[in-house]
């Protein structure tokens, strides 16, 4: 199972080698670009001498008008990959009528939980303190994000107002609250693996941390209370938005978020479920299930946020 686990939080390169059955990498055309207007490595954020920057895009035909944004999340087991990975995602976004920016965030080895969950928040609150600025309608913010960056989307949808989760000094007068999300190969639950977690050897092999304890900085046992903060389960009310879950078919089943998506609909959020057919974690790196991915996720925005 932690074998499992683990492979559902790769960092994407490494396995969008095993998606060859999707076809070509994703590539965003010529055409795509010369429809965007892109301000990249914006900052949003800073934690002394580091800075937290975003790359944004808006369509060019929108004119003046102000748009629903969308947060994108990188995955990377919470201790690699950078905003990029999630570049053809927000640009793919933008070209069918968002504000979409991919962020960077502190990764595990720079700093353990929360301060992922407080960088997401920054570039929210950054996001509607700009809302002129980027021509962004501050009422309709959304994120989506895979692995990791799906676990995040989901804690971002659930934990609005969260004292602990928030973090501070970053535009602290303006909500963090989302009001839709599509989590991808998300992981909602923690408690379903705490006694995994605990057998698991610290010790990383090769460059490849244990990336559960260096994201937490503890095992359940020894930080119960962090570990169920950390969990998006623990958060959801009837306050929250709707939610799509994309996972591959062949991923663990792990990220279908079923008690989660169980909850919601017992609160009445819309919720929903796409399996990507003969699709593994990494879906988001072949062109074929990308393009489902991003049809399924306009789709649900589309109904959501606009």
């Amino acid at each position: 199972m932690i074998r499992l686990l683990a492979a559902s939080l790769l960092l994407p390169s490494a396995l969008f080698a095993q998606a060859n059955a999707g076809g070509l990498p994703v590539s965003t055309s010529p055409e795509i670009e010369a429809l965007l207007i892109a301000h990249e490595g914006v900052v949003y954020a800073r934690h002394g001498d580091r800075e937290l920057a975003l790359d944004l895009y808006r369509p060019k035909s929108a004119g003046d008008t102000a748009l629903p944004a969308i947060v994108c999340i990188h995955g990377g087991g919470w201790w690699q990959g950078d905003r990029s990975n999630h570049g053809h995602l927000a640009k793919a976004l933008a070209a069918k009528g968002y504000v979409a920016a991919t962020i960077s965030y502190r990764l595990s080895g720079e700093a353990p939980f929360p301060a992922q969950i407080h960088d997401c928040k920054a570039a929210v609150r950054f996001l509607r303190a700009n809302a002129k600025r980027f021509g962004i309608n501050p009422d309709k913010v959304g994120a989506t994000g895979l692995s990791a960056g799906g676990h995040l989307t989901a804690l971002l949808a659930t934990s609005g107002g969260v004292a602990e989760l928030e973090g501070s000094g970053n535009h602290d007068d303006q909500s963090s609250t989302i009001q839709a999300a599509v989590p991808m190969g998300a992981q909602t639950d923690f408690r379903r693996h705490y006694d995994n977690i605990e057998k698991s050897d610290p010790k990383p092999v090769g460059d490849k941390p244990n990336i559960w304890l260096q994201f937490m900085g503890a095992r359940p046992s020894e930080a119960p209370e962090r570990w169920k903060l950390a969990s998006p389960i623990t958060h959801l009310d009837a306050q929250d938005g709707p939610m799509l879950f994309i996972t591959g078919e062949n991923d663990n089943d792990t990220t279908h978020a079923d008690k989660f998506r169980e909850q919601m609909k017992a609160l009445n959020i819309p919720e929903g479920l796409r399996l990507i057919p003969g699709a593994p974690h990494a879906f988001p790196g072949r062109q074929k299930w990308f393009d489902q991915m991003v049809e399924a996720s306009v789709a649900w925005f589309d109904k959501h946020l606009k």
